[in-house]
């Protein structure tokens, strides 16, 4: 958060480049951005400026989240509130007020927000008419998936404490869940999500790098695959359902992660005999080919 608050929107912009290569270069076209490391409306406005900025100069989507309700800054210590009344919902306003923002997250987790206050800021997300998204369930069970789930959210994200309960409601609610190998692995969890429950209900499964440098410094989307079938026991099929149509989900696209008439041109070539391989290998890129909207 420090070094964020004290870095231009240009040194933003320079640091986010070589992990979005890292992605294109594995057949990325679209990819999300969250703020969440400024916890002031001058650095949450600021990154997303800077998130916006990365289409300009890559062929690549952006789509953005605000995530101002993602932890308390020192100066709100002990003050969720204060925090979310003073900081965050002025911010979010001032973000939607300046087109930078394509959906509304949150962290309800016991180290930063209940269900209560997250309600708050998707009350406000409704009011803007913005969809909402949540890190929900990752470290213990707060209500955070159901919450999403009442809310209509497009994804409950982690949700490694998820019940069979919580499955019902995601799939009731049309939403997505987002598996996060990477930061299981990071932070040596041991609870994994409840994926036979997600079948079981038929909640639509996508699988994230989550790129953070607090518990997910990954920046390739071929390793979260593997990551993805070896630790969360996904099918191949799954883990590349995951990373395409279900993925598209989870950020509300509707043209493309399918290859249908009518959606766009984005697809990766891959010189591999097998799909599975992509989830099998290790370090090792069989991008042949990258279209981003007909063109490459």
């Amino acid at each position: 958060m420090t070094s964020t608050r004290t870095a231009s929107e240009d040194a933003l912009v320079n640091g986010a480049l070589p992990r979005l290569d890292a992605l294109i270069a594995e057949g990325v076209t679209v990819v999300e951005v969250k703020s969440g490391y400024g916890l002031d409306q001058e650095t949450e406005l600021r990154m997303l400026r800077a998130a916006r900025r990365l289409e300009r100069l890559r062929d690549v989507r952006i789509r953005t989240s605000f995530l101002g309700a993602h932890a308390l800054p020192p100066e709100y210590s002990g003050c969720p509130q204060d925090y979310l009344t003073d900081a965050c919902l002025p911010a979010l306003r001032a973000a939607h007020a300046e087109g930078l923002v394509d959906a509304v997250d949150g962290f309800c987790e016991g180290i930063a927000f209940d269900t209560e206050q997250m309600a708050q800021v998707f009350d406000v997300a409704a009011e803007l008419g913005l969809p909402v998204k949540l890190h929900a369930e990752q470290l213990s069970h707060l209500g955070g998936t159901q919450l999403a789930a009442r809310y209509g959210a497009l994804s409950a994200d982690h949700v490694e404490y998820a019940t069979e309960q919580d499955a019902r409601a995601l799939a009731g609610a049309g939403s997505v869940a987002v598996l996060l190998p990477g930061a299981f692995y990071t932070l040596h969890e041991t609870q994994r999500p409840p994926v036979d429950a997600f079948r079981t209900h038929g909640v639509p499964m996508a699988l994230a790098t989550d790129c953070n440098p607090g518990s997910s410094p990954l920046a390739s989307l071929l390793l979260t695959m593997n990551m993805g079938c070896t630790l969360f026991s996904l099918t191949p099929e799954e883990a590349l359902a995951g990373v395409t149509r279900h993925a598209a989900q989870a950020l509300g696209l509707q043209d493309c992660g399918r290859i249908c008439a009518g959606n766009r041109a984005d697809l990766a070539l891959w010189d591999v005999d097998a799909p599975a391989e992509l989830s099998y290998r290790i370090g090792f890129n069989a991008l042949r080919r990258r279209i981003f909207g007909g063109q490459g």
